[in-house]
């Protein structure tokens, strides 16, 4: 009876890496593209207020903050009440409708997410919304930390 023998090939099965360096550079590429940083240095002291119903905002680009609270002054002190968008100080509250109407317009599904101070003025608040009215936000948040 004859036996027959199996034929081995004679190459070897290996991934070619060849083309990996060129993949990396792509995924870092597109990564690097599709980030968002947004970085803002806060010059008014936030301590938020807390609530049991919190709802996230899913979609972070559609957002813009508005800060209010104690302006941060040097050496670890605070002044008065100050209203903060992206990174700089508004001093005239008729600014933000100007601001806010010029958001809007780029993004028309703009949120404005109001991040305020527990022991800011209500007063002030109230002027901030009735400026946001005039510029037709009207899709507000109201940002808190969560309750213990």
């Amino acid at each position: 009876m004859a036996h027959f023998k199996k034929k081995q090939a004679g190459t070897k099965q290996e991934v070619p890496t060849s083309a990996m360096p060129d993949v990396v550079f792509m995924l870092l590429f597109f990564f690097m593209v599709t980030t968002v940083l947004r970085e803002v240095t806060l010059k008014v002291k936030l301590d938020l207020t807390k609530a049991n119903n919190i709802e996230k905002i899913e979609e972070k680009r559609l957002v813009s903050y508005i800060y209010m609270g104690p302006e941060r002054l040097p050496q670890n002190k605070f002044g008065e009440d100050k209203i903060q968008i992206d990174d700089s100080i508004v001093d005239d509250i008729g600014a933000i409708r100007n601001i806010m109407y010029d958001k809007l317009i780029e993004e028309p599904r703009l949120i404005v997410s109001l991040r305020v101070d527990q022991n800011s003025e209500f007063g002030l608040l109230t002027d901030v919304q009735k400026e946001l009215q005039q510029a037709g936000t009207f899709r507000i948040n109201y940002s808190t930390k969560r309750e213990d």
